[in-house]
């Protein structure tokens, strides 16, 4: 029976022109050969959370200073959209967000890349090690658990006419693998070259990032992930029935609820019960986390933070328990626009102020960034998908001997998706009604 978990497409879309700026052409610059057609190019990469120590779950040393700035970025996005959408179901990949600003980062100069470092909470970093990390991070992604399939594709789309930087440009190819192209943004085909990248790059599940180009766009960054997986102990379609669910409001639903018992990692903390639910040989796995019915989703969002997520994940331990989960499919759209103005990258999105003159001599700024996801959880395992665009525009543990845990997901919960051999979150969700 097969089983698709597809983690994430990413892009950062669109840097626009200014008016009448015409490309500086120095030496220092590279004009990009006009490719329509481009073949897709794969490279490794995306993350997840540890149990005990089997093979292929062994915890890899990477730079802690880049480690917990990717986790402090991705709950510190979530919290903004989840105070943004607070009563919906959210699910967005700030990993694949991480690494296409991260690319971007490589094209920013001055207070413009101080403010996206301050973002990434890259501050006091230099950036080639952040260049470096993520180099290392996918490749060791790449030859990840062997029952897992997990691809990262990155490319990069310039307009014909545009000179970009080659330093910018050599960063991009060496560190991130990107696959350079030029198109003419005026040809009617050139949106559908990139979505037939995109399609590519990410199974068939995600078909379209670009609507339509600009006539100020200059370039488009796009990054995609790929996952593939089943659950290591997959959920007895017999089992799974009808259950309540109580929304935070107090009203009950009845919801398809899946249920295993087995031997999990699981850990029961004071306010919230939390279990991971492993993919393929152990390596990635799905970690949910339970408010108890005298806490709630929003005071649990609260304890979200890096060092938390580094106490917690220390205190799971093997216990034999059952799980009920429901099942649940959900898409989910939203700008990050706000949530990254407030997080201390506003100057990246005004005209008058935004300098990437590492990227090029053509004055550009962002216009929004756009997220889009895609999640299903059943029996089997996970499909997920994400897209996110940039658009920038001109200026103009062991077997426990305690009783079995019972761990009843019938209320709003919040979950992740991560490597924990390397420590990185591809996932972040809640739930506050399975049934949406």
């Amino acid at each position: 029976m097969k089983i698709y978990y597809r983690a994430t497409i990413i892009s950062l879309l669109a840097l626009t022109l200014m008016g009448c700026a015409v490309p500086d052409t120095r030496n220092s610059q590279a004009s990009l050969v006009s490719t329509v057609s481009p073949s897709p190019t794969s490279i490794a990469a995306s993350p997840k959370p540890i149990i005990n120590n089997r093979p292929n779950n062994l915890k890899v040393k990477l730079d802690d200073r880049l480690v917990e700035a990717n986790t402090s970025f991705g709950f510190n996005l979530f919290d903004r959209i989840a105070k943004q959408d607070p009563n919906k179901n959210i699910f967005i990949s700030p990993s694949s967000v991480a690494i296409s600003l991260s690319m971007i980062y490589n094209g920013a100069s001055g207070e413009t890349q101080q403010a996206i470092a301050k973002t990434l909470e890259l501050q006091a970093i230099k950036i080639d090690d952040v260049n470096s990390f993520n180099q290392m991070l996918q490749q060791l992604l790449a030859n990840g658990d062997t029952n897992v399939e997990l691809n990262i594709a990155n490319s990069l789309w310039a307009r014909k006419d545009i000179a970009l930087e080659q330093t910018f440009l050599n960063k991009v190819k060496e560190f991130y693998q990107a696959e350079v192209s030029s198109l003419d943004y005026q040809d009617p085909n050139a949106a559908n070259a990139i979505n037939a990248w995109v399609k590519t790059n990410t199974k068939n599940k995600i078909d379209k990032i670009v609507d339509r180009i600009d006539p100020d766009s200059m370039l488009f960054l796009i990054n995609a992930v790929y996952f593939k997986g089943k659950w290591e102990a997959p959920f007895e379609k017999s089992l799974t029935k009808p259950q309540p669910f109580t929304l935070a409001d107090g009203t009950k639903i009845q919801h398809p609820a899946m249920s295993r018992s087995g031997e999990y990692s699981y850990y029961d903390a004071p306010t919230f019960q939390a279990i991971s639910l492993p993919y393929g040989s152990g390596r990635f796995s799905m970690e949910i986390f339970l408010p108890k019915s005298k806490s709630s989703l929003l005071e649990f969002q609260k304890q979200l933070t890096a060092k938390n997520w580094q106490e917690w994940s220390t205190k799971f331990s093997r216990k034999e328990g059952l799980i009920q989960l429901p099942r649940f499919k959900m898409e989910y759209e939203t700008s990050l626009k706000s949530a990254l103005q407030n997080m201390g990258m506003a100057i990246a999105f005004k005209p008058d102020k935004a300098d990437f003159r590492n990227l090029s001599t053509v004055q550009a700024f962002i216009g929004d960034v756009k997220h889009k996801t895609f999640v299903e959880v059943n029996e089997e395992g996970t499909e997920a998908a994400a897209a996110t665009s940039v658009e920038m525009k001109a200026t103009s543990a062991m077997p426990s001997e305690e009783p079995p845990f019972q761990m009843i997901v019938d209320r709003p919960f919040f979950f992740t998706i991560s490597d924990r051999q390397t420590g990185t979150i591809i996932f972040i969700g809640k739930i506050k009604n399975p049934s949406k």
